[in-house]
């Protein structure tokens, strides 16, 4: 399990120097071997739904050759937003390990907590807080610099 949030922490650094949110994603087959891997593009793409989980999935269904991953487990180091969790639903990955809770925008375990509700009809299982503290000083630390920068610029 470490490896994959390891790497999705690598790729959230590599977000934030590309000036996007810093939030990645990588997808590991059943053998925890990686598939797919992405980061947020949602600022470079100008695209709302250029999140680093869609993209990760998108990458591994293309490679499989099919729509379903219940077999894998996508690492993610924020809480998927309710587009993300629905998608997570309709890709039928088989578990989701995210690192900071997010209580403002999450939809796995905030907001519309997708994966429990009844009507949803693929529930993956949901780990979340690994790396917790590391995954949320990553956002904090981005977002600080970036009001910094704002700041700056207005004098």
């Amino acid at each position: 399990m470490t490896s994959g949030m390891t790497q999705a922490i690598a790729l959230a650094h590599e977000a934030a120097r590309a000036g996007e949110v810093p939030v990645g994603a990588v997808v590991t087959g059943p053998d925890g071997a990686i598939l797919a891997q992405a980061y947020n593009h949602v600022e470079t793409w100008q695209d709302p739904s250029a999140h680093a989980e869609m993209l990760a999935m998108r990458q591994a269904v293309a490679l499989r050759g099919g729509q379903k991953l219940g077999d894998c487990t996508l690492f993610v180091t924020l809480e998927p937003c309710p587009m993300c969790a629905a998608a997570i639903t309709h890709f039928r990955v088989g578990r989701v390990v995210f690192g900071a809770y997010d209580p403002k925008g999450g939809g796995m375990e905030h907001g519309p907590r997708v994966p429990y509700r009844p009507e949803t009809l693929h529930k993956p299982e949901v780990i979340g807080g690994v790396r917790e503290q590391e995954c949320a000083a990553l956002l904090k630390d981005f977002f600080t610099a970036l009001r910094h920068q704002k700041n700056t610029d207005k004098l």
